[in-house]
């Protein structure tokens, strides 16, 4: 009986230091704590989920529907987290750049001085980049939180109602973004929207990419090819000055590969340059037809040999160069985000499309379906 009694108070002991144990912490890419992108902002959960396929593995936050980190390999089977990203939400929240990793909307890039006219009627939208408005306004998808409408091991949907009068912008706009990766090592983004009234829209996603490693020093030695002939001519203000222009004989002209940083000693005597303090550029890709699926551009890192092509239906690419970055914030892994460490292919339709008459059209209407795709493959090269 006594044996009998002890068997009993030792599995009851057994059970009681289970239950008082906590669970070990679940990681995602080996690095991210689940607990840390918990939050509740605007009474809405904000979470982390992981996407793995073929050797690359993602991890994605539906607060601003970010793309956190992104593992590839290298040539000596080395992996990376090429994608600039931030520990938990509140970094995401404190953060000096605002749009990592984000999806943009309704309008990526800038609209002139926060204003357009559709249908007779003009609209004002707030000013988030002296003198114009940028991304979305400080309110745009970047800050909002997406609902997961589904989630498994390789992709996720994302869908977010942007309500009438959001920043300024006209209609409810009904957005589903999903982010699949393929066997091949590709990061596919689809696009979809719908509205109730005709308004503006262009969709992007904002990831930072250095292909040698977040915080791992300067993208101006990786080798950047655009298909383009074109490029847009900006102001000071990073605003079109109303065409594309020729790339031949320019800084621009990334037709063949080239190292980001060969023409930036060019910049004390070129305009172009000093607008955007370096690149920050909107380049018109060359399409046999619109709405095509076409190779837009190719950055290849050397020493890693990680090499990404960007493909897109869209007509435009804003190459950015890290221009801005100052050191300001740091990422994941306690480095700094520094000048020029770092480069951004947003795949959209041209800058301030809305009152530039000569670019194609971003407008929505009532009973049309906005439906794009950009895809980011991932491969190694010798």
């Amino acid at each position: 009986m006594k044996s009998r009694n002890l068997f009993v108070a030792l599995i009851f002991a057994t059970l009681a230091f289970a239950c008082n144990q906590k669970p070990s912490e679940q990681l995602i890419c080996g690095t991210l704590k689940e607990a840390d992108f918990k939050s509740m902002i605007n009474g809405k959960e904000t979470g982390i989920y992981e996407l793995k396929n073929g050797d690359i593995t993602m991890a994605v936050t539906n607060y601003g529907g970010r793309i956190v980190s992104l593992l590839v390999p290298g040539k000596n089977g080395e992996m990376a987290d090429v994608v600039l990203g931030f520990p938990s939400i509140d970094a995401y929240l404190n953060a000096n750049e605002v749009f990592h990793g984000a999806l943009i909307g309704r309008v990526g890039n800038r609209i002139a001085k926060g204003k357009f006219t559709l249908n007779d009627i003009e609209y004002n939208l707030p000013i988030n980049n002296d003198p114009n408005h940028l991304h979305g306004g400080p309110d745009g998808f970047h800050n909002q939180v997406w609902d997961v409408k589904l989630v498994n091991e390789t992709s996720i949907v994302l869908t977010y109602l942007s309500k009438d009068g959001e920043m300024g912008y006209p209609g409810n706009l009904s957005v589903e973004v999903t982010y699949q990766l393929s066997a091949d090592n590709e990061v596919q983004i689809d696009y979809k929207a719908t509205t109730d009234e005709s308004t503006p829209v262009n969709l992007t996603n904002h990831a930072f990419f250095n292909l040698k490693g977040e915080g791992n020093g300067t993208i101006n030695d990786h080798l950047l090819t655009i298909n383009a002939d074109k490029f847009t001519a900006v102001d000071s203000t990073l605003i079109p000055l109303g065409e594309n222009i020729p790339v031949e004989g320019t800084p621009f002209d990334f037709r063949k590969a080239k190292a980001i940083g060969a023409d930036l000693a060019l910049q004390s005597e070129n305009e172009q340059l000093q607008n955007g303090l370096g690149y920050d550029h909107n380049f018109a890709l060359n399409k046999t037809e619109g709405g095509e699926m076409s190779w837009a551009a190719t950055v290849v890192e050397p020493a890693s040999g990680r090499k990404m092509e960007v493909f897109t239906k869209e007509p435009g690419i804003q190459f950015y160069g890290g221009n801005f970055m100052d050191g300001a914030d740091t990422g994941i892994y306690g480095k700094s985000f520094d000048f020029r460490e770092s480069f951004a292919l947003e795949t959209q339709h041209f800058p301030d499309s809305p009152n530039q008459p000569e670019f194609s059209s971003i407008i929505l209407n009532p009973g049309e379906t906005y439906s794009t795709t950009s895809i980011y493959r991932f491969s190694i090269v010798d």
